[in-house]
């Protein structure tokens, strides 16, 4: 696997991909017990040649573990609530402050894009860009969950908090069972999918800057929720590809920064699943 998604994390940029015929074969230089992989001959976290041990593999000491890859994740997720929570508190969206709060949280969420993108041509990862897009995401989704909240449906941010842990509930214990196979075929699929799924709301955004009104009607009536619920699927398998993802880092010793990569991957990939979740909830409790 290169990546968690297609946008946003370049874990294991540097990997080199195996032969299809490769799997279930035991990539040289990893682990003895670690899981075999369908990708990889050798080991993708093996130091270059003539920088390590003969056996290519990293001492304890150094390595990567999944204890690294939790405590990362909930700092990195933490950011983005606590960020959510205060922006939710701080910047009213009732009638006379709405376009204030609304400025703030689009300049919040071009801020934790630019941040994203400048992570994600990182050869090595930065706490400081993840943290910092962790923030200003937090005061996106504050706003937004605040506005939907009061104008749309109340209560429909709990039902979307709650529907997220569902789907990341499904997807793990799918993972776990082995009851779907994540390698390079799946993440081709869902790379070609998602690519198509942004055309579409580029499309989407231009007709609606040009005058179309509602656009294509993504936003609104069974349309809307058809297209919400695809980009739920497609979120729920970039998650799939994370818990891989976290799973070869620790088999194959990874370095230990890859955790900062991996809390990164998977808070983009729970934010979206968020904000798709509750995009559907929103249209569904508005035309009821």
């Amino acid at each position: 696997m290169k990546s968690s998604n297609p946008i946003f994390s370049r874990w294991g940029a540097a990997r080199d991909a195996a032969p299809a015929d490769a799997y279930m074969r035991h990539p040289v230089g990893a682990p003895a017990g670690a899981r075999p992989s369908d990708d990889y001959l050798t080991n993708p976290y093996a130091p270059a040649a003539g920088t390590g041990p003969d056996t290519g593999v990293r001492t304890t000491g150094t390595a990567v573990t999944m204890d690294d890859v939790v405590v990362r994740t909930a700092t990195t997720l933490g950011t983005v609530v606590l960020t959510a929570v205060l922006s939710w508190l701080l910047l009213p969206v009732d009638e006379a402050n709405i376009g204030r709060s609304y400025g703030i949280a689009v300049g919040a969420a071009l801020i934790a894009f630019v941040l994203s993108m400048v992570q994600a041509f990182k050869r090595a990862p930065s706490p400081a860009l993840i943290l910092g897009y962790a923030a200003f995401e937090g005061v996106f989704l504050g706003v937004i969950s605040s506005t939907t909240s009061t104008y749309i449906a109340p209560g429909v941010v709990v039902q979307a908090v709650l529907g997220t842990f569902a789907v990341s509930a499904g997807v793990l214990i799918a993972y776990r069972m082995r009851w779907i196979r994540v390698d390079q075929r799946f993440a081709g699929f869902l790379a070609a999918a998602a690519t198509g799924f942004f055309l579409l709301l580029v499309a989407d955004l231009l007709f609606s800057a040009f005058g179309a009104g509602d656009g294509l009607g993504f936003h609104s009536g069974g349309l809307g929720i058809v297209f919400g619920v695809i980009g739920i699927l497609l979120g729920a398998g970039f998650l799939a590809l994370d818990f891989r993802q976290v799973e070869d880092a620790v088999a194959y010793g990874a370095p230990r920064e890859e955790a900062w990569l991996a809390a990164f991957g998977l808070t983009t990939t729970l934010v979206w699943i968020y904000l798709e979740v509750l995009q559907v909830l929103s249209i569904f409790n508005s035309d009821n």
